[in-house]
């Protein structure tokens, strides 16, 4: 009985003392959990606080690291701290007008006399920070801005330039140096957008007037354009200098160029008077241009309306084009363009090329011109390029185009020169899948000319509803001409077009790695 007592006492007394160290474990892990949740919510309250109100520029350094104590398997209740806000948008207070940046305000005064340049270099360095904003440049003022350029790539997207009052170029030589291919300049940006009312003016009379057309290239199908009284129409203006002093640099601006930039849009605006190129998108994806406008005398020399030059993705619609060369120029590098609903006149006509110059490879593919008015142009639609040229021109449609008192409406020339003599090349660009459809008005000189390369023919190249009437003015008159061109008639013509080869040429040549695209 003695052994049995002891053992059953030092049992229970075994069992109090780990009953009783439990207790005191489970006391103190409580307490200490309690305390651990309250410091971690409240830093996490404080840290925030001191972010909200310093943009986290120091929050860093008021951090402090939570005990290492992990809290127990079943907490009774753990606080919660609330939801973080979200940050403030770019430009939510005092909204519009933080995103909206008038080059009034940044010290432009629009008096047609002060030089405004560096307000609107103001204005919009202050506009690329914020994505979405507008630079307001306001109607019924007259801003004098020199050369500039509107430049990414680090600038906000979807940017708005409204332009409702007039920039005007300077008209002193002393601003240009010895030349400058562009005037106004948007670089590398993405979703702008040029919209107004407003006008941009070259001034380029002080140009044209100030250099001698032999400066200029020529436009080769004026070769074809010989007057009745054997004379080549007026004489170039007398060289003046410039309204400030000083000849004008014989490089001429572009008056609005866009470089490197995706899906850019144009509308609403006039550019008139351009030194040289009115408006050019240069490696552009994604462009639309409509309700658009473009005015400049037809003798105006090298003067084209809209110059597009490896640029894909691009809608011209709507709009109205007379200039002094090509109303639509399009060049190398370009595909998926597609042009309708313009008014072109006075001007060159709507142009693929001049393609292929000093032995370079050129490619255009997928090019649609449609329900397009013109009248007393040079040439309708036409495709030009060089001999020696290398690479192709494909699927090509013009259809429904209305001319009037067009001395060329339809050309093909693949032995374009813009000088009076040029070097007889083999090789060419080659030119296939070309439609010529519903054509139908005036002419002055000659109705059709298709001139392609005795090394490659023109092939797939396709008439229907062709209609074409004379109109005697002051010129020489001449029948349809083609040469190595070959094709199908899918309707009568007016006049018949029978120099046009069914079929394919019998030794086409077969294009090279080199002639690909």
């Amino acid at each position: 009985m003695g052994g049995f007592s002891f053992k059953n006492i030092t049992f229970m007394l075994i069992i109090f003392l780990f009953l009783c160290f439990s207790n005191m474990e489970i006391s103190n892990a409580r307490r200490v959990g309690k305390h651990w949740r309250q410091s971690t919510s409240l830093y996490k309250k404080k840290g925030k606080i001191h972010g909200s109100r310093h943009h986290n520029g120091n929050a860093g350094k008021s951090k402090q690291k939570a005990p290492s104590l992990k809290a127990p398997p079943s907490p009774p209740t753990v606080a919660v701290p609330p939801p973080a806000l979200p940050p403030p948008n770019k430009g939510e207070e005092n909204a519009p007008e933080s995103t909206v940046y008038n080059v009034l305000d940044f010290g432009a005064k629009g008096d047609g006399k002060t030089d405004d340049t560096k307000a609107f270099q103001a204005a919009w360095a202050a506009a690329c920070k914020v994505e979405a904003s507008t630079v307001n440049v306001p109607a019924q003022y007259v801003f004098l801005v020199g050369p500039i350029s509107f430049s990414g790539p680090y600038c906000q997207h979807n940017i708005v330039f409204q332009l409702d009052g007039t920039i005007i170029a300077p008209t002193g030589s002393s601003h240009w140096g010895s030349g400058l291919l562009q005037w106004l300049q948007f670089t590398k940006l993405v979703g702008l957008t040029i919209k107004g009312s407003g006008t941009i003016d070259g001034n380029g009379a002080v140009w044209w007037q100030s250099s001698p057309y032999e400066d200029d290239p020529l436009d080769d199908q004026s070769k074809l354009i010989i007057p009745l009284n054997g004379t080549f129409g007026h004489k170039p203006p007398t060289p003046i200098t410039s309204s400030l002093g000083g000849k004008m640099p014989s490089i001429k601006p572009t008056a609005l160029r866009f470089y490197g930039s995706f899906n850019v849009t144009v509308t609403g605006i006039i550019i008139q008077n351009s030194p040289q190129c009115h408006l050019k998108f240069d490696n552009c994806i994604g462009v639309s241009v409509y309700n658009f406008s473009v005015s400049s005398p037809g003798d105006s020399p090298n003067t084209d309306g809209i110059h597009l030059q490896n640029s894909k993705d691009v809608l011209i619609r709507s709009s109205n084009i007379a200039c002094g060369d090509d109303c639509v120029s399009i060049q190398t590098g370009c595909t998926n363009v597609y042009v309708h609903n313009v008014n072109c006149g006075p001007g060159h006509g709507i142009s693929i090329g001049g393609l292929g110059k000093e032995n370079t490879k050129a490619c255009v593919s997928n090019i649609t011109v449609r329900d397009i008015i013109m009248h007393n142009t040079m040439n309708g639609v036409r495709i030009k390029t060089w001999q020696g040229g290398s690479g192709s021109v494909q699927n090509i449609q013009f259809s429904n185009i209305q001319v009037s008192e067009v001395q060329l409406p339809i050309v093909i020339d693949q032995f374009y020169c813009d000088k009076m003599k040029c070097k007889n090349q083999t090789s060419a660009v080659a030119l296939s899948g070309i439609n010529f459809e519903n054509i139908r008005g005036t002419y002055t000189v000659k109705p059709v000319h298709l001139a392609c390369s005795d090394n490659m023919p023109c092939t797939d190249v396709t008439l229907t509803n062709i209609q074409l009437k004379p109109q005697q003015e002051r010129y020489h008159m001449y029948d349809p001409f083609c040469w190595q061109t070959f094709g199908q008639l899918y309707s009568p013509t007016i006049p018949p077009v029978q120099c046009l080869m069914v079929g394919k040429p019998s030794s086409n040549k077969i294009q090279g790695d080199n002639d690909s695209c």
